[in-house]
């Protein structure tokens, strides 16, 4: 993920708030951010109180709690209350929206006051006028149907979107009279997109950092359960055993790859697949992805039956751990923001979700560095499939040959990434217009390599993944249970 000044900032907090958990003295300290990560001279905004109102709303989003929270009563909160499922992940900074210019269409600099006048002639509002030899666009008349951007034979008029709502692919955010974004949470599947698409940083997540954290410290049975895509995030020269390492020096209890889960969730989807597919219906979707699964049952209703009832490889995770270990603290760490509320609706088995990029900030808030640690040998646990499942149709691939392994066949599969192609593909496999048997669907462009909490380089990571699964072996384990 590209390292802009919004994720510079984003990480501050969060190493901030992590060295002052580590060291106790969160409470006393949490309003020491307010200098340490900004300097007297405002850098991003109009004055220095603006650029402290916008930090305090990024500390209370990292600490999990409302934006309008007193940040020291929030940081009493997160350290002593359960979390606020009922708040969203994804939020506003109210004090950081830059109530961006929201007029649909402009006439730019290029107007050459013509004579033929064809964005006035075709104007079907007659919002069009020419003020001082150039063309002027009556805001209270204009449609914004686009018809005098068409015809300028200059090109002088131009649309613009807000970047947040170009972002986001479901319509899930609007503008309010306050000229603020706006997210509508129920059609929100928290894939991150307009967080990382806002130049002011003005969306961000709610975090758990603090409370995995006082877990570790409170020396309960913390378990970390790591996602695939972790190998190269933190650089090609970075070795699993080094990550292992690092996490266990942190205090976690235990590291489990959750390519264990990734095993079990392709055996049970590969027999769910046999079994349904076509006796009882034409075609079934994958459902390893969270805000995919929510879009088809949100949006595409219709569908929503062909979505997979097996659990995530995160969830199958979970359950492998709470099976053996009941009071673990069970935390996910991956590259997606949505997995946080796959997470709240199955607290039984995941109690907290860290991406990549907080588990950086968590560590470096104890002055924990993967370079620093030991290469030591560290034993693959999952399969070479298991551990595909974030590369381009690895969910795919593994369902196939463990579909095969059982007798089975995947007539003709199918692989959608970015929600805008998953909403096409998915509504033309219900209609009837799109010939497969299963689909697969990534909310992410790029798929998990490429999600909104990563620090590398997906075409970074896409290789070192692909060194570390090639090394793994082929044999899929599931608790005992083996499909070669």
């Amino acid at each position: 993920m590209e390292l802009t000044a919004v994720a510079q900032l984003r990480r501050m907090v969060l190493e901030h708030l992590s060295r002052y958990t580590w060291n106790d003295v969160l409470i006393d300290h949490v309003y020491d951010i307010l200098q340490e990560v900004q300097d007297d001279t405002p850098r991003y905004r109009c004055c220095v109180y603006k650029e402290r109102a916008v930090l305090k709303n990024r500390i209370d989003m990292a600490l999990g709690q409302e934006c309008k929270e007193n940040i020291i009563e929030a940081s009493k909160k997160t350290m002593h209350e359960p979390e606020r499922k009922d708040l969203p992940l994804i939020d506003v900074l109210p004090a950081a929206c830059d109530q961006c210019p929201i007029d649909a269409y402009y006439v730019t600099d290029v107007c050459r006051h013509c004579i033929a006048h064809k964005c006035m002639n075709n104007c079907p509002k007659k919002a069009i006028s020419l003020v001082q030899d150039r063309a002027f666009i009556d805001r209270n008349k204009c449609i914004e149907c686009g018809k005098c951007k068409q015809v300028c034979p200059y090109g002088a008029i131009i649309e613009i979107h807000r970047p947040c709502v170009r972002a986001c692919a479901l319509g899930a955010i609007s503008i309010g009279s306050d000229r603020k974004a706006v997210i509508d949470h129920e059609k929100c599947v928290a894939c991150g997109a307009c967080r990382n698409a806002c130049p002011f940083g003005a969306i961000d997540e709610r975090s758990n950092i603090v409370r995995v954290i006082t877990a570790i410290k409170d020396n309960r049975h913390v378990v970390a359960l790591v996602a695939p895509s972790i190998v190269g995030q933190y650089g090609l020269k970075i070795t699993m055993g080094q990550i292992y390492s690092a996490l266990k020096k942190a205090g976690f209890a235990d590291v489990v790859e959750v390519g264990i889960g990734a095993d079990i969730t392709a055996v049970k989807e590969a027999k769910e697949y046999i079994e349904k597919v076509p006796a009882e219906q034409k075609f079934m979707t994958s459902s390893c992805c969270p805000a995919f699964v929510k879009l088809v049952k949100t949006q595409i209703p219709q569908a929503a039956a062909y979505v997979s009832e097996t659990d995530s490889p995160m969830i199958s995770t979970g359950r492998y751990v709470k099976s053996r270990k009941p009071s673990a603290i069970t935390v996910f760490i991956g590259p997606c923001i949505a997995k946080k509320n796959e997470a709240r609706e199955h607290s039984d088995v995941i109690d907290y979700v860290l991406t990549f990029e907080e588990l950086q900030c968590m560590l470096e808030g104890r002055d924990i560095r993967f370079a620093d640690q030991p290469v030591g040998a560290y034993e693959r646990e999952a399969s070479k499939l298991g551990l595909g499942f974030p590369l381009t149709a690895g969910v795919t691939a593994a369902v196939n040959d463990t579909v095969a392994a059982l007798g089975g066949n995947v007539r003709l599969a199918h692989y959608a990434s970015g929600l805008d192609n998953c909403k096409k593909s998915v509504e033309d496999a219900a209609a009837g217009k799109l010939d497969c048997s299963y689909l697969e669907g990534m909310a992410c462009p790029n798929g998990c390599l490429d999600g909104p909490g990563t620090v590398g380089d997906f075409r970074v990571t896409k290789v070192a993944l692909n060194r570390y699964a090639e090394a793994a072996p082929n044999q899929q384990t599931t608790d005992g249970d083996h499909v070669k």
